[in-house]
């Protein structure tokens, strides 16, 4: 997405938040001092091509945010809570294929996490982490990074799939920890099959 694009879409949710409603391409056009509205239209196609708008009809004001949005705002509510994504489900006993598409969002206070940081949230499945308190079901909230320290728990990506572990890094090798006796680590030796995808801050539940 180009600084233009991101400005464009902001300004489209700070409007529906404000009005209740989308502005109008001619709105957008004055906001931006772009001078047509084939220019205006120019972006909005290339932003609902990358999946962050829909149109639902041709009308001027049919403009809306997908969930894909959040992963560019995370925007702070009135509330003093942010609104994070949840990205399908992550492996916990071994990696598995997750399917990164959003899920649906979560809301969490503020004094929560790290100002200016990137998060997202992620489902589990299996329970090689349950001795840190990570179960099935849980999300878990993520902050985006791309480094780590040894024992911190992170989400890898290994060969294309994506698991929570703690993260050691030995040497010539890193090892993938779990938290429950009757799982083996995940030994990496080609670090270029691997990758961070951030580091767990917290987990959610909930109780039926």
């Amino acid at each position: 997405m180009t600084d233009r694009q991101k400005d464009i879409l902001k300004f489209i949710n700070d409007f529906i938040e404000t009005n209740g409603f989308p502005p109008s391409y001619r709105e957008i056009g004055n906001h931006f001092n772009i001078a047509s509205t084939f220019g205006v239209k120019r972006h909005l196609d290339a932003l609902i091509k990358k999946g962050y708008l829909n149109i639902d009809s041709n009308s001027n004001r049919s403009l809306t945010l997908t969930e894909k949005s959040n992963l560019i705002f995370n925007e702070v509510k009135e509330n003093n809570s942010l609104e994070i994504p949840i990205l399908g489900r992550v492996a916990a006993g071994y990696p598995v294929f997750s399917e990164q598409n959003i899920d649906g969002t979560l809301l969490i206070d503020v004094s929560l996490i790290k100002k200016g940081s990137k998060y997202f949230g992620l489902k589990v499945r299996g329970d090689s982490m349950i001795d840190d308190g990570i179960f099935e079901g849980d999300t878990v909230i993520v902050r985006s990074q791309s480094e780590a320290v040894n024992d911190e728990i992170i989400i890898a990506m290994v060969d294309n799939d994506t698991t929570v572990k703690r993260f050691y890094n030995k040497k010539n090798q890193i090892e993938l920890l779990p938290a429950n006796k009757n799982y083996a680590p995940i030994v990496v030796n080609n670090k270029n099959d691997f990758s961070i995808l951030g580091k767990v801050v917290a987990v959610f539940r909930t109780y039926n």
